[in-house]
């Protein structure tokens, strides 16, 4: 069957990581192989201002995500991950794959300020009154509102690849450029998992380093690092031998001003990986 090998591969990296596994594999299963359906009137801008003649549909592959209007806006677009996996598609296939960013936004002052910030200068539609989600009901889950589509707009892959480095080499996979290599498991000592800033003002960077020692045979190496937000960086060398200790230096640039409780998950070459950090603390004006 078609798209039978698509849904073991998926499987095979997010149901490792999902609590609820019988639930992945449904909705794996229902989305893999359905066309997903475009409103008829879709006006593309850039930033949300000048507005483009963006033609996508009768590209060979194309990459569609859909954001949704609940909960952090800044927090869900990663728009500087996207610039890079753009960057990365384009190098090997040419440009010939278009990315359709649809965003339902809450506040579009907002989400233009956003864009702007990020110097995101690729096509969007701000879909305003929901429609791509009415035509097609996506699932409530982030990491599952991000598609691989073919020419006829059939569902080739699904999966946030800017969130998971598994799904992006399903993605460059899919297109047929990409092979993934193997890496040998080591093991690793991570000295501490969550770190408190305390009260901290929101107009400066507060920097903290992770320390993981590597306590295995292999090179311990980074493939991939996933902040929970744009709002914080990480910096880190991507290989350390034997013995060596990693240190990762995580920048959180406070975005609003309360609590905040951010996540950082690193992608290694060991059983539990992501491992994943934790920054908190409070966020002042002053």
């Amino acid at each position: 069957m078609r798209y039978v090998y698509i849904i073991m591969f998926v499987l095979t990296f997010l149901s490792c990581q999902d609590k609820n596994k019988e639930a992945t594999l449904r909705l794996v299963k229902e989305w893999n192989g359905k066309e997903i359906k475009f409103p008829a009137h879709s006006i593309f801008t850039i930033q949300g201002k000048d507005t483009v003649d963006f033609d996508f549909r009768d590209s060979e592959y194309k990459i569609v995500t859909y954001v949704d209007s609940v909960g952090c806006t800044s927090c869900k677009l990663h728009l500087e991950r996207w610039k890079t996996f753009i960057k990365d598609v384009d190098s090997v296939m040419n440009g010939s794959v278009p990315f359709v960013f649809v965003f339902h936004p809450k506040n579009v002052k907002e989400l233009r300020h956003i864009l702007r910030g990020h110097a995101f200068n690729y096509p969007v539609f701000f879909d305003e009154k929901d429609d791509f989600n009415v035509l097609n009901r996506f699932p409530s889950e982030m990491m599952f509102q991000t598609f691989l589509l073919d020419k006829e707009n059939i569902v080739m892959a699904l999966g946030n690849p800017v969130l998971n480095p598994q799904i992006k080499d399903l993605y460059l996979k899919q297109l047929g450029r990409y092979s993934i290599d193997s890496v040998p498991n080591t093991t690793v000592n991570v000295m501490e998992t969550e770190y408190d800033f305390g009260v901290i003002s929101q107009s400066d960077k507060h920097t903290h380093v992770f320390q993981l020692v590597n306590t295995g045979e292999y090179p311990l190496v980074v493939s991939d690092v996933v902040p929970s937000c744009d709002c914080t960086q990480v910096q880190y060398d991507h290989s350390i031998d034997s013995g060596d200790t990693l240190n990762l230096e995580v920048i959180y640039s406070p975005d609003e001003v309360g609590l905040f409780y951010r996540s950082v998950d690193l992608y290694l070459n060991v059983k539990e990986s992501p491992v994943t950090l934790w920054i908190k603390g409070g966020v002042s004006k002053q």
